[in-house]
């Protein structure tokens, strides 16, 4: 060890005199900067995520402390010092997007929660095309929704028109329940459309085109046709979400399809049944499922309009191969076998015939 100090050089203060050495000094200090003391980090913020006050209070000290951090030199040594901030700062990130996310999603609740009774409250009018029994069920079950709801019923028949109005029951599917006071049949379809806020399409497909292309010049260009038809057109093959913007002459009037397995009676019997709604537009979905949402119908949405429209039809055709089953009395694992070969070939026919419209 003593040789290596002897064989180092020796330091410059020694070379030159007393003043020399005390101006480099106070230059060489005067380039580094150091600073006298380092001011200790701020401690990490207490956040509540359930309210709004204090995510701001810790938001403004964040940004407060960054921005006091931005204008302090930065050094080699102020570097090395501050190291350890670094882990606590990103703490600190953490606990405010931790409660930012929570924040949010408690916003979208509530917001969704009034929105639920907001969509019932601005919607004053729905009218019914199609007087069936699906139909018949969909409008009382919409009209028990909200007493003040005006539900119209656009019908060819005027007996059953009639039965309707003066009786407050379809003599012709269901002769023992009673409608609802405010469920309306008519005949006038400029009256029947005039204002109205929802239209649900519950016209047989076969016959949709032709019923359309009758009603077309009174129909909005805005409004939503909520389409409750099973089935593709014979000959042309065309699903409703195709039939009914051409019918109408409007590529862009709004389309939701509603499919699933239910059965009117039951429906209207207020028996648990589970629905999905398909649309491109989101909103119009998620406003069709608090429109029709009940405490006996849950209503699913989805986007995928085609998926939904081709398993929706083919279903029947495997529903009526296990009526033939039950018929025979092959027992329940024909039937099992039946509808789990059933579906995967509605699954392959879908994305066979429909890859590019479906996404089943």
């Amino acid at each position: 060890m003593a040789a290596l100090l002897l064989e180092l050089p020796p330091p410059p203060f020694l070379n030159c005199n007393h003043h020399q050495f005390l101006s480099s000094s106070k230059t060489s200090l005067r380039l580094h900067n150091f600073p006298s003391k380092t001011p200790p980090p701020p401690p990490p913020p207490t956040f509540t995520p359930t309210t709004t006050s204090c995510f701001l209070s810790t938001v403004t000290s964040s940004s407060i402390s960054k921005e006091e951090k931005e204008k302090e030199p930065h050094s080699t040594a102020v570097a090395s010092t501050n190291a350890p901030d670094e882990g606590s700062q990103q703490d600190r990130r953490k606990v405010v997007q931790i409660a930012w996310e929570k924040l949010v999603r408690w916003s979208r609740s509530w917001r969704s929660k009034n929105n639920k009774t907001d969509l019932l409250e601005r919607t004053n009018k729905v009218v019914v095309l199609g007087g069936g029994s699906f139909g018949t069920a969909m409008a009382a079950h919409v009209a028990y929704r909200k007493s003040s709801l005006e539900v119209q019923m656009l019908l060819r028949d005027p007996l059953l028109c009639q039965s309707i109005n003066e009786n407050h029951c379809n003599c012709k599917y269901f002769p023992e329940h009673k409608l609802p006071d405010n469920v309306i049949a008519t005949t006038d379809a400029k009256a029947a459309l005039l204002d109205a806020d929802f239209c649900l399409h519950a016209v047989p497909v076969q016959f949709s085109s032709s019923f359309l292309e009758g009603i077309a010049e009174y129909v909005d260009p805005g409004l939503p046709f909520i389409s409750l038809s099973k089935g593709l057109e014979l000959n042309t093959l065309r699903m409703m979400s195709q039939i009914i913007p051409q019918a109408l002459g409007n590529p862009y009037q709004p389309f939701v399809l509603l499919s699933g397995p239910s059965f009117a009676l039951e429906l209207m019997n207020k028996l648990p049944t589970a629905m999905v709604v398909a649309s491109k537009d989101k909103k119009l979905a998620h406003a069709t499922q608090q429109l029709l949402a009940s405490s006996h119908l849950r209503i699913s949405t989805s986007r995928d309009v085609t998926g939904v429209e081709i398993a929706g039809a083919l279903k029947n055709v495997l529903a009526i191969a296990a009526g033939i089953v039950e018929g025979m009395n092959l027992g329940n694992n024909s039937m099992a076998a039946l509808v789990a070969q059933g579906c995967s070939e509605i699954r392959w026919l879908a994305t066979k015939v429909f890859h590019l419209f479906c996404d089943i």
